[in-house]
């Protein structure tokens, strides 16, 4: 009996574990039901649209006053913010600054954007514009830029003047290279025991390694020369604006490889495009290309102070009548650059039609003749390998086409991460330098590349060539505030005139301008003819 309800106990029991064991598989197979249709029901997160970018060197510092050149104007625009800018057409837009007006000869008044952010989360006010114009102003390369002003006057947290010596029709331009830093994130002391504010070019500085804009990007990892991230900044105050929410730089030197990572698809954009690979690029499905006639002018300066060749200026006209312009233009450039004769390109008021090219190799041969060094010479020489286009590719032509009037160059190049600090100390006779001008003028290339060097004022700052003419000082300086448009040209022509018959430099060519990127991209709608890629408005499809 006992064995019996033992046996219909184990029976119901393997009956419950039965329904049990199949009742779970149902709510198993509904759980995975329901999972798979929740899976369906909500959408995967979207992936971060990132720029991989290529250009042929990344920014020598965080600091955007430590130097004046392209490479530091296209970084400023990536993580700072100017008081204004210029559109495609060359018009003034606003920035920081919602809106401006004259108050009289020497003020004009700045209407400041509210409710705008630094990087640190700190506010910006007319407080910052005022420090900015300030610490500008203690710039080795950019107090030349701003000499003619007194300074910035804080009118209210939203308002500021800016306010100039004398009347200078130039204040707007000078404007767009106000990039407003956080004067409460630079000032005071770093754990060093530095002062935060400091501009140094070879050493350590805050400033250097520290950045605090209000600009659409703050940089989140830099390894200097090999990758710099930038991360949109979510508390940007322009939010009708670009969808890429992370650029990751890569510094490529070489041509044919950034040309090879854009063919690939290992990176998304590349600057400049090289003259060779224009047309492989523009036939490529998928590729899109921008190019524009560019008004940066490459040059040779002639150090006359270390080498005493160069004071001659028979020597120095030899050498202008030695160089075949247009032949590297054509060879080496592709035909994608203008010879030149002069600074000013077409178009700037300095600008001589009769100032053309002036390749004569049997006229450079007697003029050298003539010269105090009718047996020739020997120089030293140096350019950078990745800041212009093709740049070590023209110093070793300058060095062949020299030699043929017997002047014997040793030629050193370098990437421009090293180059500047050589330059800046004039290491050799003979130093390259190109010069898109500031303001869009002509004035500018003669108050940087032509008047005598002053550390003071810092006219003359990149003018390595230790040229010096008392006439063109004082016309050049006369322009900043001559409101005759005609009189004004006329002294900015009388400059070139004057540098042109003295050869206080060599001219080479303006150099074309050239992006390129993947064709799902807004690319022609971003860049300018000041190359400076507002990357901020990119919209990646």
């Amino acid at each position: 009996m006992k064995m019996s309800t033992f046996k219909a106990a184990g029976k119901l029991s393997l009956l419950a574990l039965t329904l049990l064991v199949a009742a779970l598989l149902l709510v198993g197979c509904g759980g995975e039901e329901k999972k798979e249709a929740a899976e369906k029901a909500e959408p995967a997160a979207p992936s971060k649209v990132t720029l991989k970018l290529a250009m042929d060197a990344d920014p020598v510092s965080l600091d955007p006053h430590v130097q004046l050149s392209g490479g530091m104007l296209q970084y400023a625009h990536m993580v700072f913010d100017p008081l204004v800018r210029y559109d495609k057409d060359m018009n003034f837009v606003p920035r920081l600054a919602e809106s401006w007006e004259r108050i009289d000869d020497l003020t004009m008044r700045f209407h400041l954007r509210k409710g705008v952010k630094f990087h640190s989360g700190n506010d910006f006010t007319a407080e910052d514009v005022a420090f900015t114009l300030d610490r500008l102003k203690k710039s080795d390369d950019f107090k030349g830029l701003f000499e003619p002003f007194v300074g910035a006057v804080v009118v209210d947290a939203n308002t500021v003047d800016l306010v100039t010596k004398k009347p200078y029709g130039l204040v707007l331009n000078m404007a767009t290279y106000v990039f407003p830093m956080d004067k409460k994130f630079y000032t005071g002391t770093d754990d060093k025991g530095k002062e935060k504010d400091l501009i140094i070019k070879t050493d350590y500085s805050f400033a250097n390694e520290n950045e605090s804009g209000t600009g659409p990007f703050v940089v989140t990892s830099r390894e200097q020369g090999v990758k710099t991230v930038f991360t949109r900044f979510a508390d940007y105050w322009n939010k009708d604006t670009g969808n890429v929410e992370e650029i990751v730089l890569s510094p490529i030197k070489n041509d044919a490889t950034r040309t090879a990572a854009l063919m690939s698809g290992d990176v998304d954009f590349v600057m400049p495009v090289p003259p060779q690979d224009l047309d492989r690029i523009k036939s490529t499905e998928g590729l899109s290309l921008v190019t524009m006639s560019g008004s940066r002018i490459i040059t040779f300066q002639l150090n006359q102070k270390r080498n005493p060749a160069f004071a001659d200026a028979k020597v120095r006209l030899a050498m202008a009548y030695a160089y075949d312009n247009q032949g590297v233009v054509e060879k080496i450039m592709n035909g994608f650059a203008t010879a030149a004769g002069q600074m000013s390109p077409k178009g700037y008021a300095g600008h001589k039609e009769t100032l053309t090219p002036r390749y004569d190799l049997e006229k450079a041969k007697a003029l050298m003749a003539e010269s105090g060094y009718p047996d020739g010479f020997e120089a030293t020489m140096i350019a950078p390998n990745n800041r212009y286009v093709n740049d070590e590719k023209i110093s070793e032509a300058f060095v062949s086409m020299m030699s043929k009037i017997g002047i014997k160059i040793s030629l050193k190049t370098m990437p421009k991460a090293q180059y500047w600090d050589q330059f800046d100390a004039m290491a050799a006779d003979i130093q390259m330098i190109g010069w898109h001008s500031d303001t869009e003028d002509s004035g500018n290339f003669y108050e940087f590349l032509s008047m005598c060097r002053n550390a003071e004022t810092g006219y003359g700052q990149y003018n390595s060539g230790n040229y010096c003419n008392a006439k063109v000082d004082e016309l050049t300086l006369a322009a900043q505030t001559e409101t005759d448009p005609a009189k004004r040209a006329a002294d900015l022509q009388e400059v070139e005139q004057i540098q042109y018959d003295e050869a206080g430099y060599i001219p080479l060519h303006w150099q074309n301008l050239s992006w390129a990127s993947k064709s799902n991209m807004n690319t022609e709608a971003i860049v300018n003819v000041m190359n400076f890629p507002y990357f901020g408005d990119l919209v990646i499809k």
